[in-house]
């Protein structure tokens, strides 16, 4: 096989459906598309960018968006994605960290200002960033000189062929914030394409059958990676801008839709908006991660209304959809995060995280990754990047899980949310459940403090009307757990605290064990 076979440009086949894209009612064919492509290149090329330059992408999910990320690999040169829930201070760290030279962005998107959040960023702080280039207007006030993003309403000279380097880095994503501030994950042409061309076969993508309901964001690996398979596949996307139930709905009814990914949350909020007891009989498959409670509860409710849920796994790192549970696995297994590998070439092994060995099947321990959908490194960042790799290439995932013994695994939580307690290596999410079961409790959070030298875990419970008093709810935790998961304290919120990030809304577990201190250290 020849480099181009691993190049973005190969995943475009020629046998496929029409239209490629259905953007807000506009259908875009694959030779539209193709000519989209080579337009936005020859307008890189006119504006400088060439093999090596840091294009930085601040778009809600359109064409623009998908065309300069090819166009960018036909050039050589490195898209890095910018999450549209970005302020000041992100955005800043994402320019300087990446050396991005152009940023094309958004004039303004429903109540976001692209512009105020650009004019909190000194020039100072991003001295490579040369000019912006804007879509849908000619300009926006901001330090840098401004040019409109008007590839496809005129004509460019054609860029000049450049060797496809399909090793070198295309796509930068960024990992979830640290107080150091985001990495940036390098992936090429060859990770990208070749993952999408997993994903496509192991998922058995028809063209001529299935379509996608894109609504997860393209600046972020589950939405771009869901993207790459179908266009691998030949079959027609569907494109939300930007996540709303509404328009959700209403694509997925009308236009028989097949596959959809997304959050928890977002297929709650769809099913919400309908009583009609089976709303979409052309839905086989929803992947779908889960980062809110009540996840299996949702997954129960939807099953009943024809709404398949299927746990999947991924990260930045290796790339979403790494991995799906199959149609065959019972319901219980099904919904739980992790499943089979997409690509028959991906090994993975769980490490104790006491011991430093490999742990057997059914055994928890953190989950190590070697796949072709492996990212290069943390792009200008050489020390991350040889924590996060083992010295025989898996990559260090920071996530627990066990492996089942049939090929597939179970991921069970973040390392940092793992509980060791008792000696015991705990998932919060286990009292969680035992805690939702309970009369008068709507919701829970748990989390591991060190209580008196002791790893003792403490519980957040948002009540369901009058709020239940914690000695009933300790003798009934103490009735159906281990001593040792019953939590210390039980404290009843209004809410938890959360944070946005392009996939979903994430609960704050570091913050809830500050709260868990502070409210010990008050006793």
């Amino acid at each position: 096989m020849s480099a181009n076979d691993f190049s973005l440009q190969s995943l475009i086949r020629t046998e496929a459906a029409e239209p490629a894209f259905v953007f807000d009612g506009t259908p875009v064919s694959r030779t539209g598309f193709s000519e989209r492509i080579e337009q936005t290149a020859a307008w890189l090329a006119a504006q400088g960018i060439g093999k090596g330059d840091v294009v930085a992408v601040w778009l809600v999910n359109r064409i623009e968006w998908i065309a300069l990320l090819f166009a960018a690999a036909r050039l050589g040169a490195v898209v890095a994605a910018v999450n549209t829930r970005y302020r000041s201070a992100e955005v800043a760290h994402l320019l300087k960290v990446s050396g991005a030279r152009l940023m094309v962005v958004e004039a303004a998107f429903r109540a976001i200002d692209f512009a105020a959040i650009l004019a909190d960023v000194a020039s100072d702080e991003v001295p490579t960033l040369q000019k912006l280039a804007v879509v849908g207007a000619d300009a926006i006030p901001a330090h840098w000189p401004c040019v409109r993003f008007d590839a496809f309403d005129r004509s460019y000279p054609p860029a000049p062929a450049v060797q496809d380097d399909v090793d070198l880095p295309v796509l930068l994503y960024t990992t979830s914030g640290t107080t150091k501030g985001p990495k940036l994950v390098a992936h090429s042409q060859r990770t990208l394409a070749t993952h999408a061309a997993s994903v496509a076969h192991a998922l058995q993508l028809d063209h001529q059958r299935h379509s996608l309901l894109a609504m997860l964001p393209f600046c972020g690996t589950f939405g771009m990676t869901s993207l790459l398979g179908f266009i691998a596949a030949g079959a027609t996307i569907h494109i939300l801008g930007a996540f709303e139930a509404a328009p959700a709905l209403k694509i997925l009814a009308e236009h028989g839709i097949t596959h959809s990914f997304g959050s928890d949350e977002m297929f709650r909020r769809i099913l919400a908006l309908t009583d009609a007891p089976r709303p979409f009989p052309h839905l086989e498959v929803c992947g779908f991660a889960a980062f809110q409670p009540g996840w299996r509860e949702l997954a129960a409710e939807a099953e009943t209304r024809g709404m398949k849920l299927f746990g999947l796994y991924g990260s930045s790192e290796v790339q979403a959809l790494f991995s799906i549970a199959r149609r065959g696995d019972a319901f219980a297994d099904r919904i739980e995060g992790g499943g089979w590998p997409m690509s028959p070439d991906a090994k993975l092994r769980v490490r104790d995280v006491e011991t430093g060995e490999l742990a057997a099947s059914g055994v928890s321990g953190e989950i190590e990754i070697s796949a072709p959908s492996r990212f290069l490194g943390y792009f200008n960042n050489l020390d991350a990047t040889r924590e996060a790799i083992t010295a025989d290439g898996f990559f260090r995932t920071g996530d627990i899980g066990r492996l089942r013994g049939n090929g597939s695994f179970v991921y069970e939580t973040r390392a940092g949310d793992a509980m060791r307690l008792g000696g015991f290596l705990v998932s919060p999410g286990e009292i969680e459940d035992e805690l939702k079961s309970c009369t008068g409790v709507a919701d829970a959070q748990v989390v591991a403090v060190d209580l008196k030298g002791q790893a003792r875990c403490v519980a957040f419970v948002i009540p369901a009307g009058e709020p239940p008093r914690q000695e009933a709810l300790t003798t009934s935790l103490r009735e159906r757990l281990a001593g040792y998961k019953v939590p210390a304290r039980i404290y009843i919120v209004d809410a938890f605290p959360v944070t946005d990030s392009a996939n979903g809304v994430k609960i704050q577990r570091a913050r809830l064990r500050a709260m868990a201190m502070e409210r010990i250290a008050a006793e």
